[in-house]
């Protein structure tokens, strides 16, 4: 796994270095002071890994990951300040360091980036077969996008609820939103998103799924119409 340290402070980049050596699955491929750096080495090079600061100057880190999109390396935040935490679970980033770093929670960072490589890796493009994964009681567990039926805000969390039972996710609903093909799933509320195809009936200004009532907000009526197959 090729990784790049981003910080910009020497000293940090020097420490993160030295936890990465002792690494066998990981090689340094660099390191950057800032996150425009970065950018630039990452249009160039395959890099699977970013160690990145979240605070540095010009760039944040939270800029950078949000510049370089959900098909770029795995990141890694490590910051002294645990103020962004929900910032990072929104970006989905694999883990979140807080300096100074320890070597017992580096290699537990490292083995989080290796099961999201894994889980991507496995990813398939086929309608049938494609699925997320979701963090639950740090363990990711598969979730076939055909088995949810729709999703829920719930304050801090999501619910993703299926025929069998929910799953809750610590995300906003516009951040799952974001991941989820348009093709299948629509927002028809603030709180709610459905699977269009698992719509049974609309009634009373409610959409039936699994005899489960979801509201349907106005300003979300006239898009759903149009998605519907209507006669």
């Amino acid at each position: 796994m090729n990784c790049l340290i981003i910080d910009d402070n020497k000293l940090a980049r020097t420490a993160m270095k030295q936890l990465a050596s002792h690494v066998d699955q990981l090689r340094v491929a660099g390191e950057c002071s800032s996150a425009l750096e970065a950018y630039n080495i990452l249009q160039k090079e395959k890099i699977d890994l970013l160690l990145l600061d979240i605070e540095m100057p010009g760039m944040s880190g939270i800029e950078l990951t949000r510049n370089i999109g959900k098909k770029g390396p795995i990141i890694i935040f490590t910051t002294a300040k645990k103020d962004y935490a929900v910032e990072a679970f929104e970006l989905h980033v694999a883990d979140y360091l807080i300096k100074p770093v320890t070597p017992s929670r580096f290699l537990q960072a490292i083995e989080r980036a290796k099961e999201v490589q894994q889980a991507t890796s496995r990813e398939v493009h086929d309608t049938d077969n494609e699925f997320v994964f979701i963090r639950d009681s740090g363990i990711l567990k598969r979730i076939r996008l055909d088995d949810i039926l729709y999703l829920e805000a719930m304050g801090d969390y999501v619910k993703l609820h299926t025929s069998q039972k929910f799953h809750a996710v610590h995300s906003t609903l516009k951040a799952i939103e974001e991941r989820l093909p348009e093709t299948k799933f629509m927002r028809v509320h603030r709180s709610y998103i459905v699977a269009l195809d698992k719509i049974e009936a609309i009634q009373d200004g409610a959409i039936v799924i699994s005899k489960n009532s979801v509201p349907v907000a106005d300003a979300y009526r006239a898009a759903l119409n149009s998605r519907l197959n209507l006669l």
